[in-house]
């Protein structure tokens, strides 16, 4: 049965593996179970999208404020292509209305069922931003 919950801390293992899988983080990103904790601590949310015990999805948002930022917003490859990640974007969204305030994510140039679910919902292309980063 799908459900939607929130982040626990015991889930921290099963989401590495499905970052892992899909090229969205790992360690040398910074992406670790204390981080997440220190964004949920900062009126983050964290998301998981479960079939029974297994999470299957992922979708980390963090919150300036101004924004709300969404990370890591994917669906495990065996379970890609079922429509589960309407229903986790549905949710996320759903979080980000409730909070008043825009959304803003990043998503690589060539993974284009993403870019066409974001833009399905509303996402439009910033423009021609070139991002850095200090790792």
């Amino acid at each position: 049965m799908i459900q939607i919950r929130d982040y626990q801390s015991g889930d921290f293992n099963q989401i590495e593996n499905i970052w892992e899988q899909t090229g969205m983080g790992g360690a040398a990103r910074g992406d670790n179970a204390q981080t997440i904790e220190n964004s949920l601590n900062h009126n983050g949310r964290f998301l998981v999208l479960t079939n029974g015990n297994e999470i299957i999805g992922t979708s980390w948002m963090t919150n300036d404020s101004r924004r709300i930022y969404l990370h890591h917003f994917g669906i495990s490859p065996n379970f890609q292509g079922k429509g589960y990640s309407k229903i986790l974007l549905e949710a996320s969204l759903a979080h980000v209305k409730q909070a008043g305030l825009q959304i803003k994510l990043e998503v690589h140039r060539d993974n284009s069922k993403a870019i066409a679910l974001y833009e399905k919902y509303g996402f439009r292309f910033l423009g021609d931003y070139l991002v850095y980063i200090i790792r």
